[in-house]
């Protein structure tokens, strides 16, 4: 299968399909214009969960999964779509099945025209919204020497900002290989306002239940694109289990 790339749109970072130049318009035997970059898909099989259709696609003889939000489609019909997030080793609870790799898709449509945008799994429902907040967890962990608190973070994340903090904290939620990194969700039992957990990106794995110190450089208001927004998160961190 040709290299799908992630479609996200990174301020100074990541470009989606060049900077100024539109995408040349390709003629459809319908004569509708559909955007080079636009990718033709057939429906092979579908099944729908817990707010998205999972579609075994094929496009030109390369089979692959993808995800949108739920909408009714046949197999034999054939999709449209502009922009796709790879993630792999996903697993879909509602499906109780494990991926191993399948892209998450933005602009499709049945005609190369109207589209639909599909939910980041990785945010809340509203993927233009910011980070959803996350329920807080039933866990207590006092600080590590010479670390703080989320309270403490987010109280005065203007003083951290930028420099490398230390944390101590039951991981809630993992996402691996997402991005070229793992994302990591913890909590300690403390809260400011409306933050209770802090993200946290890495090269090394966890896994939710494990209490873990990590220690990373503090950017705030971080926006990645695509419904990657953060008010502050913990990246390249290096993490030790305990």
């Amino acid at each position: 299968m040709n290299r799908l790339f992630v479609i996200l749109i990174m301020s100074g970072i990541l470009v989606l399909i060049g900077c100024e130049d539109k995408p040349e318009a390709v003629e459809m035997e319908d004569n509708t214009q559909m955007s080079a970059s636009m990718k033709k898909i057939e429906v092979l099989e579908h099944m729908n969960a817990a707010g998205y259709t999972y579609i075994l696609a094929n496009e030109d003889g390369n089979e692959y999964w993808i995800a949108i939000a739920q909408m009714p489609v046949e197999a034999g019909e054939t999709l449209y779509y502009t922009q796709s997030m790879e993630m792999k080793n996903f697993t879909s609870k509602a499906l109780d099945r494990t991926f191993d790799s399948i892209l998450f898709v933005e602009g499709v449509s049945k005609d190369g025209k109207t589209t639909q945008q599909t939910r980041n799994p990785m945010m809340g429902s509203n993927p233009h919204s910011g980070a959803a907040k996350a329920e807080k967890a039933d866990v207590d962990v006092d600080p590590v020497k010479g670390g703080i608190s989320v309270k403490e973070l987010y109280a005065n994340k203007s003083d951290y900002s930028g420099k490398t903090v230390k944390m101590k904290g039951v991981v809630t939620k993992y996402n691996g290989s997402i991005m070229n990194r793992n994302w990591i969700h913890i909590q300690d039992g403390t809260s400011y306002e409306s933050h209770n957990d802090i993200t946290v990106t890495s090269d090394q794995t966890t896994k939710v239940g494990e209490t873990i110190i990590v220690e990373g450089k503090l950017i705030l208001d971080k926006d990645f694109g695509s419904g990657y927004k953060y008010a502050a998160i913990i990246e390249e961190a290096k993490i030790i289990k305990e």
